[in-house]
């Protein structure tokens, strides 16, 4: 069972998000303000900090910078109302490990912190996900092979993240409609496809796999 701080000030999401995690088995501490974040951060044994950047006293940046100033290295996933890529570049360049932007999915977010937790130990290259020889920095939204860099769009690298951050697990397209494009878009499209067989020529047709009747797995 992982020790989780959640340094939120809006009541209604620090109690939504503390109740999930309690029910899936996680120990959780709510504080409300930048400053009770830190000094409870610094106290030390949590396995992990869900952090909110607009928090009261100090903000989530300054909370941050502290922690790893202080050389605390307990593994942080910024979530927030601010989506522009400055902020998400300057969290994770700040030494974040993940960012997420509300309003946000509370499955999506457990599987961020059970990943994290994962890999706590031997902490991964800030702001980076890697499977083989395929790397994707989030901060310059890049996706970077032994031979070449690759640009992407917009819906291409949120694609990609989403395989990169379940390697090897078999991904629905109903599941990646929801993640990438939302669940109000329409199930019957074949966008999925599309942006699939796109990957494939930017990265190479074998790093993408087709399981027939299920949907597609980053091989």
């Amino acid at each position: 069972m992982g020790r989780i701080l959640i340094a939120e000030d809006e009541q209604r999401i620090a109690s939504f998000v503390e109740k999930g995690l309690r029910a899936n088995g996680f120990a959780t501490t709510v504080v409300g303000d930048g400053d009770a974040a830190l000094a409870t951060a610094i106290v030390g044994g949590f396995d992990l900090v869900i952090l909110d950047l607009g928090l009261p006293l100090r903000d989530g940046f300054a909370v941050l910078h502290s922690m790893r100033a202080a050389k605390i290295e307990t593994p942080v996933i910024i979530l927030t109302a601010r989506d522009s890529v400055r902020d998400t570049v300057a969290g994770l360049e700040g030494g974040a490990d993940d960012y997420m932007t509300k309003p946000f999915r509370f499955e999506e977010l457990l599987a961020r912190v059970r990943l994290r937790l994962r890999t706590g130990e031997a902490r991964p290259e800030a702001g980076v996900l890697r499977h083989g020889s395929l790397s994707l920095d989030l901060r310059t939204r890049r996706a970077s092979l032994p031979e070449s860099t690759v640009d992407l769009t917009a819906r291409e690298f949120a694609l990609l993240e989403l395989f990169l951050r379940h390697p090897g697990q078999v991904l629905a397209r109903e599941q990646i409609l929801a993640h990438v494009w939302g669940y109000d878009f329409d199930p019957g499209s074949n966008v999925v496809d599309v942006y699939v067989r796109t990957l494939r020529r930017k990265l190479g047709q074998s790093r993408i796999e087709t399981v027939r009747g299920m949907g597609y797995r980053l091989s």
